[in-house]
């Protein structure tokens, strides 16, 4: 089977789930957003969307769901939907089971966590405790130290930390799954550094490439990281030789499109990125690339959105828009235009011509959906 990348309209929030060639299933961050309670939410039902796609499949299980930080857009719902190992208030008919849970090391490390983020955390402390069923990301001294705190023997755990510069385990492209992990943050010794966790820049940024028939398609997933982490994650990625690692046909668009990925200035029309930004987004994006923005639709200049602060910011879009058209690709955003009447995801095909758009897509701004594969 082909794999698929599914994307979802969740307003200003994160999902995304990985069709495997091989059947398997991995879920990038959980965030159920929409409002049942208003009938206007365009935001889809992602805890109804996600059985409904796992019945089909004759299962109750993701093989790997990975939060790549634990901010409420990333997680929310956590508790109400996954079945959870370290306690059985979580666990019963009708939720759906982890295999392998990814989680920054900042993930375990943070204190005073609320909600659903104080869930992930135990549950991935649960996990590291029992030696199974988890993958952390990158291992700062700190994190060391807090397994001698705990009694967790560190030596023994090693082989499920996974740090920047490394490849996901399990996963290759020569075996049936045809895909492979690259890692590019979280650094740990950034989180040495630090003298608090910084969930932002201490989240999981990793390529995802898939191969189809020889052909390689690479997605770039970047979560709420900032330009200043994405500039560091291009001289360390030049420093070591790892350039390939940062190519990329489909882009998940850091923080809701936000200015701050780009730059440290909004801009008045458009922003300007930093120079190891717009080198990634400019000279690492391959011929017909395509950016996803999972966000609210972009402001109009001079609407009362458009003074916002919080993303998606209009003067960053409009940088995108530019850069895309110019290398023949599409500037999506989720929630452009859902269906009020059901709100779907959608999804690119990877096949052995490039990538296409698959079921039903959100209109593109200023351009048809795709249709046919086009080559990365």
């Amino acid at each position: 089977m082909q794999a698929l990348v599914n994307f979802f309209p969740l307003g200003n929030a994160d999902t995304a789930r990985l069709d495997l060639a091989d059947g398997r299933k991995v879920l990038i961050d959980f965030a159920a957003m929409r409002c049942d309670d208003d009938e206007d939410d365009q935001r889809c039902d992602l805890p109804t969307t996600l059985r409904r796609d796992l019945d089909k499949a004759g299962r109750d299980y993701f093989d790997a769901v990975c939060i790549t930080h634990t901010d409420t857009d990333h997680c929310k719902g956590f508790g109400d939907f996954f079945w959870l190992d370290h306690a059985a208030l979580y666990q019963g008919k009708g939720r759906v089971k982890i295999r392998e849970l990814w989680v920054p090391a900042a993930a375990i490390l943070e204190e005073n966590l609320k909600d659903d983020a104080r869930l992930v955390r135990a549950e991935a402390r649960y996990r590291l405790r029992q030696g199974k069923g988890i993958r952390v990301f990158s291992r700062p001294e700190r994190l060391k130290a807090w397994m001698e705190a705990e009694g967790i023997d560190f030596e023994s755990r090693k082989h499920l930390i996974v740090d920047a510069g490394k490849l996901v385990p399990g996963y290759t492209l020569t075996g049936p799954e045809k895909v492979e992990f690259f890692v590019h943050c979280p650094f740990g010794w950034r989180q040495d550094e630090n003298t608090v966790v910084d969930r932002n820049e201490d989240s999981i940024v990793m390529q995802a490439t898939f191969v189809e028939g020889g052909r390689k398609t690479r997605l770039l997933l970047a979560s709420d990281v900032n330009y200043e982490t994405l500039a560091a994650i291009v001289q360390v990625s030049r420093k070591h030789g790892n350039e390939d690692r940062l190519a990329w046909d489909l882009m998940k668009l850091p923080h809701h499109c936000s200015y701050k990925s780009l730059g440290p200035e909004r801009g008045s029309n458009e922003t300007v990125p930093d120079p190891d930004v717009k080198w990634l987004f400019e000279d690492q994006r391959q011929p017909g690339s395509d950016i996803i923005s999972p966000s609210w639709p972009i402001p109009v200049k001079g609407s009362k959105a458009d003074d916002d602060v919080q993303p998606p910011h209009r003067q960053a879009a409009n940088y995108h828009r530019r850069i895309t058209v110019a290398h023949d690709g599409e500037f999506i955003v989720t929630m452009e235009h859902p269906s009020k009447s059901d709100p779907k995801p959608f999804a690119y095909k990877i096949t052995a011509f490039g990538f296409a758009l698959a079921l039903a897509a959100p209109m593109v701004a200023g351009t048809a959906a795709a249709a046919s594969p086009r080559a990365g």
